[in-house]
């Protein structure tokens, strides 16, 4: 699953460094898949894929489902017949199966991650009520023989009492009859619009710990996910409407049903780790096949250029497919299916299958880091399953690090390795933590420091043994559930024990930090902030049509791309101005040198005069102070003003007026193709309370997360009277609270 992050929206006022550090860290761009410049697709591999039959070995579990969509009210009527092995060492006396779908019984139980979805869902609907919202499965009946066994219902358990037990190596099946009433808006199981999804619809087995001698009867998480399961078989009938599309894992067929306008869409898919759906009227597929294996991409066209981008879609994901089954073990199944539903902020893993969100206009399939971390879930979550409400590091910290080893790969400069290296900052927290214990710092635990202690274990041994490893990781436990003690075991086995020992520090003991060799230098640092800041910059400006030349940011953006800057002070002021110049030359400078940019700063005017016509003139320019007393805007007075006329910011009217402060951008009074930025304030210098308010403005004015000023000028108090700006798309992910 891709996690929302739960710091971009405090990002504004942590000051400039602390803003990149954290900006950084989220890289929110790059999970929106949006970059500057399209990547050339590389050439289709021609690697083959294992689709043998024969591959999939015999489950412990087959479930055999036919279902109903009742799509006025909303529900599934279904009936499922179960046939379990038991593979333990204990005699059963009752079997205990995941009701998961009644965690929608309640507000209170229900997934938060998407709260903020359904609230606005909820304003956009106001027909629709709070219990609308809301859904739950209904057990009718549960037989074996057709004889009545008792069961019980509580707490997304259900618990079936067996007439006979169930003997060590011996199989018992039975049958459920249930109803699912689909809640309306975001969840796992939910319709919106003109399309349902359909994870956790029916009741599932849970998976028993013969160690502990107890079923899990673990409530599905209201903050992560607990999706820990055993593979299976599944043959799966779905009676639906003639215009609804269906996709499913596994093999579908589609044959006419008795009754007028309907349809049976039916799959059988063998040794999968769980059984999702979606259903659409209004889904169209594009699918290509190569080398035994087909991708599809179900998707709603409302875009005529759509068809195109998701045709590329399809070729990264068999560049992705490829990568893995070569790194860590072969992709055993005909298919892979992608699904574009209404999901925002996330996207979400399942067996031989992902749900994205809305493809973005814009968006750079080959660049979509999100879209490659989900693929990787194919091999740890599908594949190699584990027990993902106690140890979801095993799953999303490998298909972390995995989505940054393929961009490393593929010389992604930006997504690769360096990404994880730049994180220097430890976490309180072990990163084998539960989800309850982990809680909001779930992305940092199991994700940033997930990835990073992979990444230490494949810096101490090398790619090859690295990939060694995980191929016998691989092989251990496909179809199976690893633990975090199997993985240790693993790596005992193939890198020794003193691995094996540091990597049980790294996963057990708080504060985790790369070792300093596998760190950046200062100066790989610098060019990595450099690098990712650059393209952060091309990407937001770009994505806003007609975007004026004369925007404070740009000026930002034209410095990383290497153009000179340089910074002049007004010289002719008191101690206290020259102090407040210095403080804000020092707040710009921090930022500018964290992030490798040139830069000159001027402080004296015969400096000045000796550097006007050559350096001045090819530079952009950031200029600080009264404007009566700054050399540079005295000299250039006069261009100043005609430059100001095109961007309609009053300039004579503006610097009159007493106790005025602000900024404004135009292009270079000189030379069109360069920028100047004044920060300005009208007397000697500036209040406390203003000075405080005018700095935070600053590292507004040239950041790429907030709105794009021409101009704005600041009361006595400091705040924003006025101002010229361009809203900026991606402002709202960043605003405060």
């Amino acid at each position: 699953m891709n996690y929302p992050n739960p710091f971009t929206s405090k990002l504004a006022r942590v000051g400039i460094a602390g803003t990149l550090a954290l900006i950084l860290a989220t890289n929110p761009i790059a999970n929106m898949g949006v970059v500057a410049a399209e990547a050339v697709p590389s050439p289709v591999s021609t690697k083959m894929h294992n689709t043998q039959k024969d591959s999939l070995e015999q489950t412990p579990i087959q479930y055999q489902i036919q279902a109903r969509l009742n799509e006025k009210d909303m529900t599934i009527q279904g009936s499922e017949k179960v046939t379990y092995h038991n593979t333990s060492k204990d005699t059963l006396q009752q079997l205990v199966l995941h009701t998961y779908a009644d965690a929608n019984l309640s507000k209170s139980t229900q997934a938060t991650m998407f709260e903020q979805d359904n609230e606005v869902i909820s304003i956009n609907n106001p027909d629709k009520k709070p219990e609308d919202f809301l859904g739950g499965i209904d057990i009718q009946a549960v037989t074996a023989d057709s004889q009545s066994l008792d069961f019980q219902n509580e707490s997304q358990a259900l618990t079936v009492q067996l007439k006979e037990p169930v003997q060590p190596g011996e199989s018992v099946s039975f049958q459920l009859e249930f109803q699912l009433n689909i809640p309306y808006g975001s969840q796992r199981v939910s319709y919106y619009k003109d399309i349902i999804n359909g994870a956790h619809w029916f009741p599932v087995m849970s998976v028993y710990d013969e160690v502990k001698r107890q079923w899990n009867k673990a409530p599905y998480s209201r903050t992560f996910e607990s999706d820990y399961y055993t593979s299976s078989d599944f043959e799966v009938q779905f009676n639906v409407p003639d215009e609804y599309q269906v996709t499913m894992p596994g093999t579908i067929t589609t044959q006419d049903s008795t009754e007028y306008g309907r349809k049976i869409v039916s799959a059988v898919a063998e040794n999968t780790r769980e059984f999702v759906f979606f259903a659409s009227p209004n889904l169209q597929v594009e699918r290509a096949t190569r080398n035994g294996l087909t991708v599809e991409y179900y998707y709603f066209n409302d875009d005529p250029s759509k068809k195109k981008l998701v045709e590329r879609y399809i070729n990264q994901a068999f560049k992705v497919i490829d990568f893995y089954s070569d790194k860590y073990g072969k992709y055993p199944y005909p298919e892979f299916r992608i699904v574009e539903t209404y999901v925002q902020g996330v996207a979400v893993e399942y067996a031989r299958l992902i749900q994205m969100g809305q493809i973005q206009n814009g968006a750079v399939p080959e660049e979509d880091t999100t879209f490659v971390h989900e693929i990787a879930h194919q091999w740890f979550h599908a594949l190699i399953g584990n027990n993902s409400e106690t140890e979801s590091f095993l799953d999303e910290g490998f298909a972390d690090f995995s989505m940054v080893y393929f961009a490393e790969k593929q010389g992604d400069k930006l997504n690769g390795f360096r990404s994880i290296q730049f994180d220097t900052a430890p976490v309180d927290m072990e990163i084998a933590s539960t989800n309850n214990e982990a809680g909001d710092l779930a992305g940092l635990v199991y994700y940033q420091k997930g990835r990073q202690a992979i990444y230490q274990l494949y810096r101490s041994d090398g790619e090859e043994k690295f990939d060694e490893l995980m191929r016998t990781y691989f092989k251990r436990y496909v179809y199976q559930n690893a633990t975090v003690e199997g993985l240790l075991q693993t790596i005992e086995d193939v890198l020794g024990k003193e691995v094996r020992s540091e990597m049980q520090t790294a996963l057990y003991q708080p504060n985790f930090v790369l070792k300093p060799e596998y760190q950046l230098s200062q100066e790989e640092t610098a060019a990595y902030v450099h690098d990712i800041l650059q393209v952060q910059y091309q990407t937001v400006m770009g994505m806003i049509p007609n975007l004026p030349y004369e925007v404070m940011n740009r000026l930002m953006d034209k410095v990383l791309q290497g153009e000179e800057l340089t910074i002049v002070l007004s010289d002719q002021v008191s101690k206290l101005a020259t102090k407040q110049q210095e403080d804000m030359v020092n707040q710009l400078t921090g930022f500018l040198d964290m992030t490798g940019m040139r830069y000159d700063i001027i402080r004296d005017r015969k400096e000045l005069k000796q550097k006007m016509k050559k350096e001045i003139g090819n530079s952009n320019l950031i200029v600080i102070g009264n404007a009566k007393s700054n050399g540079l805007v005295q000299a250039l007075k006069f261009n100043i003003i005609d430059r100001t006329k095109q961007t309609g910011f009053p300039w004579k009217n503006t610097m009159n007026q007493p106790l005025a402060t602000g900024a404004y951008v135009i292009q270079h009074p000189y030379n069109q193709n360069r920028l100047m930025l004044h920060y300005f304030w009208n007397e000697d210098h500036l209040s406390d309370a203003v000075f405080e308010a005018f700095k935070l403005k600053i590292q507004e004015s040239i950041g790429f997360t907030n709105d794009f000023y021409q101009y704005y000028v600041l009361d006595n108090q400091g705040k924003e009277k006025s101002s010229k700006k361009v809203a900026n798309p991606i402002s709202p992910l960043f605003a405060e609270e």
